[in-house]
């Protein structure tokens, strides 16, 4: 299982705006693809951007399985989160379908430890490719919606902190929610 490090905030590479992806049946994007899959995993994440790892190219991975029984979770940080499909994004482009947005907590595995209230349109599409090169375009919106831009974000080089509107809303996790036990709920 190669669980790759996640670069942190202050690292130049996750400001790069990424490259899009040209080959999609080569070893190259295989071994990214498992890495990434590994990495998000061991960190029980719910995205990942190919940045995030040191490698400049635009592919995310996302996604929240359905519990496996009524009395599991869907994921330790995100125990009410909507069930979202697994998916590798290749080349994203995101249309926003109105100019709702809606606040809401995130934080980041480059940004252990933190949380910010970051506004995100409610409903948008998003396009892109698969791992195979099949086109994906979907309409979604809450959960799912949020993650999506979230993790587009890291591909042209913007991290959550920079979408906060008032900084207030942004600090420690264990500060910000002292009810809660100490875990870092995050979108990636």
């Amino acid at each position: 299982m190669p669980v790759k490090p996640v670069l942190r905030m202050g690292d130049a590479r996750l400001l790069q705006h990424a490259e899009a992806v040209a080959d999609f049946g080569g070893d190259e994007l295989r071994v990214l693809l498992r890495d990434m899959r590994d990495t998000m995993q061991a960190f029980d994440g719910v995205g990942l951007a190919a940045p995030q790892i040191g490698v400049n190219l635009r592919v995310v991975i996302f996604g929240v399985a359905p519990p496996q029984h009524e009395q599991d979770r869907q994921n330790s940080r995100y125990p009410d989160a909507e069930t979202v499909p697994e998916t590798v994004l290749i080349n994203p482009v995101i249309t926003p379908l109105n100019d709702k947005a809606e606040q809401a907590w995130e934080g980041c595995l480059s940004i252990p430890g933190l949380r910010g209230l970051v506004p995100r349109f409610q409903h948008i599409r998003y396009q892109g490719y698969d791992e195979s090169g099949a086109l994906i375009d979907r309409t979604v919106s809450g959960f799912h919606a949020r993650v999506v831009q979230h993790e587009c974000d890291h591909l042209e080089g913007i991290l959550y902190p920079a979408r906060i509107q008032d900084i207030t809303r942004f600090g420690y996790t264990e500060e910000l929610f002292p009810e809660r036990e100490a875990r870092n709920d995050r979108i990636d």
